[in-house]
């Protein structure tokens, strides 16, 4: 089990990441309602978007706002599970998950509150190409994903195994 000091890194990580994703996106509707901000040149501003679907523009028809709650909840359930696995040494994995599940939360409070979608207002685009329009939870989760599979990979890799299974093997002797 992650000891008190790291599990504490993992609530200030993903409280972290909600209040930062609540406050930019207040700010987003607040400024952005009537027009883009140009940032970079062509290829980054600001322009307020509301998401009804999922990453990359994915929808499941009507019910999207509950089905991607729905599964955001189970992801949420997952993850609490892993961060209680986690061993409290393992400082990398806990930010990690605190970056995923802030995002998630980040998300779902979008979506609990207003059926017109999750708030995104980052817009890249790079020549032709656009990016989807993301927030700072997308950017959280994301990033937090990647360390994760890295950190699992890297486990994996030296023949780690999961916390589960080593109690496992520990009562088999």
């Amino acid at each position: 089990m992650a000891s008190d000091a790291n599990r504490s890194v993992f609530w200030m990580v993903a409280s972290g990441v909600v209040v930062a994703d609540f406050l930019t996106k207040r700010l987003a509707v607040a400024t952005l309602t009537h027009r883009p901000v140009p940032l970079a040149g062509d290829w980054l501003s600001f322009q307020l978007v509301y998401n009804p679907g999922a990453a990359f523009g994915i929808h499941v028809g009507d019910y999207s706002r509950w089905v991607f709650m729905a599964l955001a909840l189970i992801a949420l359930v997952v993850l609490g599970s892993m961060v209680r696995q986690t061993d409290g040494s393992q400082s990398a994995r806990l930010v990690a998950l605190g970056l995923v599940c802030g995002g998630a939360v980040g998300n779902l409070i979008d979506r609990i509150s207003s059926a017109r979608g999750v708030v995104d207002f980052i817009d890249v685009w790079i020549g032709p190409f656009h990016w989807p329009t993301f927030n700072v939870a997308d950017m959280a989760v994301s990033c937090g994903a990647v360390l994760l599979a890295l950190i699992l990979w890297q486990e994996g890799r030296r023949g780690e195994p999961a916390r589960g299974e080593q109690a496992d093997a520990a009562g088999a002797s």
